[in-house]
């Protein structure tokens, strides 16, 4: 019996691998070009800390290429906004695929609830959480140098407290030996001053123990607790001499939840200090609706996360 020449495994580089050039009777040739970005793996419920009794996890989005998985990514931790409270951790998922694809490690970290334990326990986990990918930084295909936070909602608020205190203020207690600090932060309709919330239109209170932002600081009427709502502004921690990562901020301005009020406060103090600042006013946009799931949203994204994680520039 005639056997067939065998053929040794290929081992030159993909884009030299031979052309096929059989066509059977009916099949269509075509040639397309890729366009959808990278493929992206998924690790999920990484431990990366435990307290209040509980495991904080945080899930991990890597973009994939199978040809050259020796590759590192720039980091961006992910915060999911949940008013402070216990997090629906993947309901930005499909952003954070996108942005995967962009050639970005994306970390979804999840905080402890204000209901077990209040500000500034959010703060501490998403700085556990950094300097545990800069740890393991190597063993997750991550550039611990460079690191962005992002967030929404309440998980802006956290996003910009993690990136403005960096390693100065409201330590995390867990893995002192490495840095928390970000090369930027965005923030996507957070919170900036609670104590000043229902000075606006809004369908919810913002005052109440049992507010959002009452949990926030212990199940507190707010207004009768000042001192505690003023270590939760972001502002309070800014300072003209220590520099401050840029910072890019989207507000709807119909947003009925967070007021567009919230974050022209802190851009005007941002610009006040010469601080580096950019502001999107989303016109009729609500609370992460009517503008944020686009792929113009996305776009001013990662075209300021690309200008601090993919170019050679330092804070």
């Amino acid at each position: 019996m005639e056997h067939k020449r065998l053929i040794p495994p290929y081992s030159g580089p993909p884009e030299a691998f031979p052309d096929s050039r059989e066509l059977p009777d009916g099949v269509r040739s075509v040639r397309l070009t890729d366009d959808m970005g990278c493929r992206v793996r998924f690790l999920p419920d990484i431990p990366y800390a435990r307290r209040s009794g509980e495991t904080q996890l945080l899930h991990l989005l890597l973009p994939w290429d199978p040809h050259h998985p020796e590759n590192t990514f720039p980091l961006v931790v992910y915060i999911q906004g949940s008013a402070w409270h216990r997090q629906e951790i993947f309901e930005h998922l499909p952003h954070m695929i996108r942005v995967c694809e962009e050639g970005f490690a994306v970390a979804m970290v999840e905080y402890r609830p204000s209901d077990i334990a209040p500000f500034p326990a959010q703060i501490q986990d998403a700085k556990a959480a950094i300097r545990f990918l800069r740890i393991h930084a190597e063993e997750y295909s991550v550039d611990g140098d460079r690191i962005a936070v992002w967030g929404d909602s309440s998980g802006g608020h956290t996003a910009l407290m993690t990136g403005i205190t960096g390693d100065r203020e409201i330590d995390p207690e867990l893995y002192g030996e490495v840095s928390c600090d970000v090369r930027c932060v965005v923030d996507w309709y957070g919170p900036t001053d609670i104590a000043s919330m229902n000075e606006y239109p809004s369908a919810m209170d913002h005052i109440q123990p049992d507010s959002p932002e009452g949990y926030l600081i212990g199940r507190k009427n707010v207004l009768e607790n000042r001192e505690l709502a003023a270590r939760t502004v972001p502002m309070h921690y800014l300072r003209r001499d220590i520099p401050t990562p840029p910072i890019l901020i989207l507000h709807g301005s119909r947003d009925p939840l967070v007021c567009f009020h919230q974050s022209c406060m802190l851009y005007e103090k941002l610009r006040a200090l010469d601080k580096p600042v950019e502001m999107y006013k989303l016109e009729g946009a609500f609370h992460g609706a009517g503008g944020f799931n686009s792929h113009q949203a996305l776009k001013i994204c990662v075209e300021f996360l690309s200008r601090y994680l993919k170019e050679d520039s330092k804070i």
